[in-house]
């Protein structure tokens, strides 16, 4: 079992509350992803669950039992870093079950459960190497791998890829993923960048200033985002928002609407008319996508995804259509206004 509860998570350091009543229940097997900016406290509230940050107020409990103010030691979770922190002098094998060996372990044991995380992370060949004959990738794989060999109750990973070059980012998302297929685990899983929260996750808990803005599916987040907040943080381009009241020509609006909102590839080029006009700013030629950055007046710059073999060009007049579906939009506050 691997069932994770926070109730009212408050941490405080001095005078300064850095994570503010945080309440989540974790199911077993779960994979969750806190994400958000730098400073929001992801890294800070994954560490109060590890037990390596002190919690001020309210529980933790994990599987049942209140582990607040246990050790990092009782809880039963593994954690993954950024830092590989693997021995240099010792091997691959060696590294991975070096846990096992100080609590005292069996050799026999210790041999079968290396042997068994090293299949599943496909590091069989490297058993033997040393740290420094292995590629980053690699490295990171032996640092998980060390954590799977001791069986947790589930696994805390704090931004694992962000020392790995964008071949290996990719190629390591595809391996946790497989990785939490393959054990079933509960994973907890700290990261700022949001193609990983969306990939990989069951679930994404945004983050703002210690506080969770909305907690649920990659799909949930980005068709109904609960705030402007969520709206433009998930999303690449993220999504153009503008004034209800900058020469838009909308459908009828609900009332208290302030801004509205539309993801770049929900807008239409059209021949006249729409929304609004405008003229080509900036392409951007992705290949299979084109990003055309529109300079729309009062509505300011709008992004719009075009296919990668569009025949816009700069300085190009252009009118946009908002299809009425696509819209979103948001109150005086930032909250959304549900249709």
């Amino acid at each position: 079992m691997g069932s994770i509860e926070l109730k009212a998570v408050e941490k405080w350091y001095g005078e300064v509350q850095v994570i503010k009543g945080v309440d989540l229940k974790i199911d077993d097997g779960e994979f969750i992803i806190f994400v958000g900016p730098s400073g929001c406290g992801k890294s800070t509230l994954l560490r109060m669950i590890g037990g390596l940050e002190e919690t001020s107020r309210g529980q933790i409990v994990i599987d049942g039992e209140d582990m607040t103010a246990a050790p990092p030691s009782r809880r039963g979770l593994s954690m993954v870093f950024q830092s590989y922190a693997l021995y240099p002098h010792m091997s691959v094998g060696e590294n991975m079950g070096f846990s096992l060996k100080t609590a005292g372990a069996p050799k026999a044991e210790i041999e079968a459960k290396v042997g068994e995380a090293a299949r599943v992370l496909k590091l069989e060949p490297y058993l033997e190497r040393r740290p420094k004959d292995l590629s980053g990738g690699q490295r990171q794989r032996v640092a998980i791998g060390r954590s799977i060999v001791r069986d947790p109750t589930a696994f805390l990973f704090d931004e694992p890829l962000s020392n790995l070059d964008a071949s290996l980012r990719v190629e390591m998302r595809y391996e946790i993923a497989k990785l939490h297929q393959s054990l079933a685990t509960t994973m907890i899983y700290v990261t700022h960048d949001q193609v990983e929260a969306m990939t990989l996750a069951d679930r994404i808990v945004v983050l703002e200033f210690g506080k969770i803005a909305q907690v649920g599916t990659p799909r949930e987040l980005y068709e109904r985002p609960a705030n402007l907040f969520v709206a433009q943080f998930i999303g690449s381009p993220k999504m153009n928002v503008m004034p209800i009241d900058a020469g838009l020509t909308l459908p009828a609006t609900p009332e208290g609407a302030a801004q509205v909102g539309i993801r770049p590839e929900h807008i239409e080029v059209v021949e006249s008319g729409g929304a609004c006009t405008g003229r080509i700013d900036v392409i951007e030629y992705l290949g299979a996508d084109t990003y055309v950055i529109v300079d729309a007046g009062e509505a300011g710059q709008i992004t719009v995804r075009a296919p990668g073999n569009t025949a816009l060009k700069e300085g190009a007049p252009i009118a946009l259509s908002f299809p009425q579906e696509a819209l979103h939009y948001f109150d005086g506050s930032g909250l959304a206004i549900r249709g």
